[in-house]
């Protein structure tokens, strides 16, 4: 279904019933790419699949800050009539899922982090990476999709997902060519690690039971968690063996599995 705000129209899939699971892909993914993670779910959960933007069936019509983008959930909530929900974030949409929390902290019950990050903590770094972003969204809109798509899927962060089943590399291959040169530039300048805010000054001060979740081949990204979980004054950290940063690709049963009892627990 489609909601929309002002001159954007947001897609979402809605299944099940119960308290409510808003969960964010990462970028080039789609609604999708939760397709094993949602049976984990919805037998006691309403799961709610969303498009961020510039990808998938989600229609921006220009550049979406972070923070213009938790505006615009704040009042897809509110024309869902859901007052409060759980948040499980991918890599982007981890990072938007605690984007979120820290500017909307009321209406969060549980933060799932796979793969995340609150930010980049230096100036200097931020304009390098702004740089960058602005260089990949230039080459996106350049060279086209499969171009990017094939250097996107060079990158070490995604050498593991090369062992997994030709049927599965298929479908991820599928979901990031079925993107538009336009969509990931936008994201790309409106929501990449450049762009967002610095989040973590605001790990402190934010109660939200958060659970964080790493790859134990992704090391980048188990020390960015580790020094998250030390910050969060209420959070979990685990590091899942055998994996790289796409937890709930490389290992949907175990993903989905720890995911499930931490938001079920915080319903006791």
């Amino acid at each position: 279904m489609y909601i929309p705000i002002k001159d954007r129209k947001y897609w979402l899939e809605i299944e099940g019933e119960g308290i409510p699971v808003l969960l964010f892909h990462g970028f080039t993914g789609t609604t999708n790419t939760w397709s094993e993670i949602v049976p984990y779910l919805n037998e006691s959960h309403k799961v709610i699949r969303m498009d961020l933007p510039g990808h998938g069936k989600t229609v921006t019509n220009g550049v979406i800050s972070m923070l213009q983008f938790c505006d615009d959930l704040a009042i897809i909530l509110e024309k869902l009539k859901l007052e409060k929900t759980h948040l499980l974030g991918y890599s982007l949409g981890g990072r938007t899922a605690l984007s979120f929390a820290c500017v909307y902290p009321e209406k969060v019950l549980s933060l799932v982090i796979e793969s995340g990050t609150a930010g980049l903590k230096e100036e200097q770094d931020r304009k390098l990476r702004q740089e960058a972003d602005l260089a990949s969204a230039k080459e996106i809109l350049d060279d086209g999709i499969p171009a990017f798509i094939n250097k996107w899927e060079r990158l070490p962060l995604f050498e593991t997902q090369a062992q997994l089943p030709n049927d599965i590399q298929k479908k991820i291959k599928e979901e990031r060519l079925s993107q538009t040169s336009t969509g990931l530039s936008l994201s790309l300048t409106g929501m990449g690690t450049g762009f967002m805010p610095n989040w973590w000054t605001h790990l402190e001060k934010l109660p939200i039971p958060t659970l964080i979740l790493v790859g134990d081949l992704d090391l980048k990204f188990v020390k960015i968690g580790k020094e998250m979980h030390k910050l969060f004054p209420n959070s979990e950290f685990q590091i899942i063996s055998d994996s790289g940063h796409a937890i709930h690709v490389e290992q949907p049963k175990i993903f989905g599995t720890i995911v499930s009892e931490f938001i079920s627990k915080q319903e006791i």
